[in-house]
């Protein structure tokens, strides 16, 4: 063989194995994007059950998930660098360790985030400062490094990508983008069954084991490379392709830094306009990023589609982006009636997330032009805009202007930006008079939107409207007809049901009581129906403003709040368990509906009643109100409560539905209604008879006596349902359990 004809076999070869690189990471990034949502959505949750259910605390773990992409990313540019310039060590190699790192430490963090919580227990941290700056350390000693190796994927791959020559290195971060961003369309849908079947730490270990494929598979491709290139020219590192001038790099970064800012900012204030049509269950948070990745595929599998020019930076982009932005107000008006809520969920977010999605790929391949070191620093800096945004929106825009003129400010960014690039435009000459009417129509629709569309709470007559960094919050109506919404969701309302919560449990206790607990405030009814027996109550509201509308429902709330007997804490009802050092004679929970609500599990769970009973007196009654659910919830419930405590009693409600439970380390004795109406201090009898629908003590508590059924037989109705537990959110993952019926 002449040597001219071995170089052409050897250069056909190296072609062949650059595009079967090329095709194996996009598999690889795409089980990589499965497991990366899957990762934050599940950490998020055990995070949760170990250190509370508030918002700082979400924040503080999506933060440091954010982070540690955003330093993996930077540092592993850098690496790359270094590698390219003087190691053999083929960089495929360290993309596989990167992700056999990654799927270890997805089963490592449970067991650490476990050990957290009992360091903090051990320190015994009773301000909430203290608890949250030790719960964010830990936090991040858990997570961080973990994080760290999912941003160093896509540096690492790039680099990789570039050693073995392959055509369209210039743009390979889209390439592994577009693959990733499907992967995590994929990973915000397919774990919601998996939960459903296995619970979340079997779930963790799917995506563990995944990962651990993914690296072994990476591996193994490189060691068959390696043994290609045995016989072949050797393969030398390959310059980029040309990338943007200084200038124009420094507003690319500047526009990185606002797709990231923008689209997680308004995913922040996306979930508070649409959780009063799609509700408050996992599902609907699901729907949410769905409709978001799958608008920022198609954005970004268009940018790939079409060649690099064709992201012209124009006026037009950023009128378009900026008026996109706003379409949630329209979409979500209350007044507009015509349409299902899923297609108002998509006409909101949908277009906004196409033209980021086509936006954010360009702009890294336009700065790095496939070198991963540049673009390992301009994936940082897009990082560090998706770290801001929810902290902008969530603790400051929402809580201060609301839904709508927080969209407005976001969107403003990119009017700003088409109009200063108008400006620029302009002082080189004369521009196209088309993008200049495109650019001021856009405008000018967007100020309509912003004048004439309406929030939800408008469709409420009377009404107070508070909001904070948690919720939205709305107290409306007249009478006995008053609501409590929460994000729009009813939570509660003026009924009896919330009165015997206080009153049947005090009544049963076999000594005069001295303080109870009431967690989740509410209307403040049970919280009122306690203080009527003249002892110590405490309260736990995790929503702020909730307490502030307590006197909207009760005419003498202001003396209540000022009673040296009552306290109100504002904090996660679990979490205030966990680090108080009370001991109380009745715990009583109201968990926030519906049944299904997300995160309501961890006020159902074996965990849950577990904290409880090291708050509760000897010969104190825990009692838990679960409004309905399917046959597999009540069994559920049941089965945690009987496996925690030794006497358990239930009973239907005084309304014919919802379930009282009744648990306790000591016998509940057997009394009748008028044993337990004579229990009763005269306000606290008053008090129970206030809306009736019976006229004494007696009648009343008997109305829920007559109703008593055997624990037993709830677990009956699903005998085959494990006991709730924080693994096992029987409650909240139904979809596959609702087709089946």
């Amino acid at each position: 063989m002449d040597k001219a004809t071995e170089l052409r076999e050897t250069q056909s070869d190296d072609t062949s194995t650059a595009r079967k690189v090329f095709s194996r990471f996009f598999a690889f990034f795409l089980i990589s994007g499965f497991c990366s949502v899957l990762y934050e959505v599940i950490w998020l949750r055990l995070a949760m059950a170990q250190f509370g259910v508030t918002i700082t605390m979400t924040s503080t773990v999506i933060s440091v998930f954010m982070a540690g992409l955003g330093v993996g990313s930077w540092a592993a540019g850098k690496l790359t660098k270094r590698l390219e310039r003087g190691s053999g060590f083929p960089r495929l190699r360290a993309y596989a360790l990167t992700e056999f790192l990654i799927g270890i430490g997805s089963l490592v963090v449970p067991y650490e985030l476990l050990a957290g919580r009992r360091l903090l227990e051990a320190a015994g941290l009773s301000s909430s400062l203290g608890y949250y700056a030790a719960a964010g350390l830990l936090l991040a000693v858990s997570l961080l490094p973990w994080c760290i190796c999912m941003g160093a994927t896509f540096p690492v791959a790039m680099s990789a990508i570039r050693e073995h020559k392959i055509e369209d290195r210039g743009r390979s971060f889209s390439y592994l983008y577009v693959a990733n961003v499907l992967g995590a369309l994929c990973g915000a849908v397919l774990p919601l069954f998996l939960v459903e079947l296995l619970g979340f730490r079997s779930t963790l270990r799917v995506g563990g084991l995944l990962n651990l494929v993914l690296a072994t598979w990476a591996f193994v491709l490189s060691k068959q490379i390696q043994s290609q290139e045995k016989r072949s020219v050797g393969v030398q590192a390959q310059p980029a392709a040309e990338s943007a001038g200084s200038e124009s790099a420094r507003l690319y970064l500047v526009l990185l830094f606002a797709t990231g800012l923008t689209s997680m900012g308004m995913e922040v204030v996306w979930i508070r306009m649409y959780t009063p049509y799609l509700g408050t269950e996992v599902y609907a948070f699901a729907t949410i990023l769905a409709i978001y990745l799958a608008s920022t595929f198609f954005g970004s599998f268009w940018y790939r589609k079409k060649n690099d020019k064709a992201g012209d930076l124009s006026t037009v982009l950023w009128a378009t982006l900026g008026l996109a932005g706003l379409l949630p107000l329209l979409a979500a008006d209350p007044h507009i009636t015509h349409g299902h809520n899923m297609l108002r969920t998509v006409i909101g977010i949908a277009p906004f997330s196409v033209l980021l999605g086509f936006l954010t790929p360009m702009l890294v391949d336009r700065i790095s032009g496939g070198d991963p070191d540049k673009a390992g620093s301009a994936y940082a800096v897009n990082v560090v805009g998706c770290i801001v945004g929810p902290v902008l929106a969530g603790f400051v825009l929402l809580p201060s202007i609301g839904e709508r003129w927080s969209l407005g400010i976001l969107a403003a960014f990119w009017f700003f930006a088409g109009g200063w690039l108008a400006f620029q435009s302009s002082k080189q000459g004369p521009g196209r008079p088309i993008r200049q009417v495109v650019f001021a129509g856009s405008v000018l629709v967007s100020l309509v939107l912003l004048a004439k569309t309406r929030t939800y709470e408008s469709r409420f007559r009377d009404k107070i409207v508070l909001r904070d960094n948690t919720a939205t919050v709305i107290a409306t109506g007249e009478g006995r007809g008053k609501l409590l919404l929460i994000n729009g969701v009813g939570i509660t309302a003026l009924t009896p049901i919330t009165k015997i919560m206080a009153h049947f449990p005090l009544a049963f206790l076999e000594r005069p009581p001295e303080r109870a607990l009431d967690i989740c405030f509410g209307m403040g009814t049970t919280y009122r129906s306690l203080l009527s027996w003249g002892i110590r109550a405490d309260a736990a509201e995790l929503v702020p403003s909730v307490p502030a509308v307590f006197h909207y429902f009760h005419a003498d709330a202001p003396q209540l709040l000022q009673s040296p007997r009552g306290r109100i804490i504002v904090d996660d009802g679990r979490r205030y368990l966990e680090r108080t050092q009370e001991s109380y004679d009745v715990i009583t929970i109201d968990p926030p509906p519906p049944v299904e609500a997300a995160g309501s599990s961890l006020l159902y769970s074996k965990e849950f009643y577990a904290i409880a009973k090291r708050r509760l007196r000897p010969g104190g009654i825990l009692a838990q109100w679960l409004p309905n659910g399917d046959p597999a919830v009540q069994a559920a419930v049941a089965k945690a409560i009987r496996e925690s405590f030794p006497q358990v009693r239930v009973f239907v409600s005084i309304e014919g539905w919802g379930f009282h439970f009744l648990a306790s380390e000591s016998p509940i004795p057997n009394r009748s209604a008028l044993e337990l109406a004579q229990r009763l201090p005269v306000n606290a009898s008053t008090d129970l008879t206030e809306w009736g629908p019976y006229s004494t003590a007696e009648e009343q508590f008997n109305g829920v006596l007559k109703n008593e059924i055997r624990v037993e037989d709830l677990i009956r109705k699903a005998p085959s349902v494990p006991a709730m537990t924080d693994d096992r959110a029987i409650n909240e993952y139904y979809l596959l359990r609702s087709i089946g019926r």
